[in-house]
């Protein structure tokens, strides 16, 4: 459990704690139902500090023929709990195809904390052969840049998404897939991701490099009938 702090002045509350962090482990949680019989469930995920001590827990709200139908471009309501169960942040995907050459695809995710303040927004970029994204603040304003691998297979192996300033001249964190083992990769859609970014971040970015792991989750590394989505996410 994380210890009790103060966060600066204008933190949302349930985020103090992001403010001396400068690392997250997220871990999707293991649907046997869903591996043996093939039926989509609502994602569930607990995200640990670098002790792998729990400090939030996420679940996607979404309805069962939305998951079925509309597998990884599925729109999804996801809220973020303290480990009091109260929701702190909460990201909103809307329904959009996956088709790189129409700009209308493109991908992005609100991040509200307290839910029901925007505090930022997570949009993909269009780029012929690579996945980029823009963190923008609540004012629309760009403050970071995510650039994936042209391939973001993880058979075998890791795949790391780069968080870079605006002018892409800097790296100052990153997003990871970590590879699980065959089995896991094979049967399940459970993913182990992590997160980095500077100690000195403003939280609320922070939050919102959060979402954007999710949606990278959701984009290329959910499986639907039992296949990472690779081919309709490559650029």
């Amino acid at each position: 459990m994380q210890p009790p702090t103060r966060g600066p002045p204008g933190c949302p509350p349930g985020l103090e704690y992001l403010c001396e962090i400068d690392q997250l482990l997220v871990k999707q949680q293991v649907e046997l139902l869903e591996a043996f019989v093939g039926i989509e469930g609502d994602n569930k995920y607990k995200i640990k500090n670098a002790m792998g001590q729990q400090v939030y827990f996420a679940a996607e709200d979404n309805d069962c023929c939305t998951r079925q139908c509309c597998g990884n471009v599925r729109s999804f309501e996801m809220k973020v709990f303290d480990n009091s169960q109260q929701e702190i942040i909460h990201f909103s995907r809307p329904l959009r195809c996956m088709n790189c050459f129409w700009v209308c695809c493109l991908q992005e995710l609100e991040v509200q904390a307290p839910p029901g303040t925007t505090v930022g927004w997570v949009r993909q970029i269009w780029h012929p052969f690579l996945p980029k994204f823009e963190i923008e603040d609540a004012a629309g304003d760009v403050v970071l840049v995510i650039e994936g691998p042209c391939l973001s297979c993880s058979f075998c192996g890791d795949v790391e998404f780069d968080v870079m300033v605006p002018d892409e001249s800097q790296k100052v964190g990153k997003i990871s897939k970590q590879w699980s083992g065959l089995l896991k990769e094979a049967f399940t859609d459970a993913d182990n991701l992590g997160i980095q970014f500077p100690m000195d971040l403003d939280v609320k970015v922070k939050a919102t490099l959060l979402g954007a792991l999710f949606l990278i989750d959701f984009m290329f590394f959910e499986q639907v009938g039992g296949e990472e989505q690779r081919s309709s996410v490559l650029f």
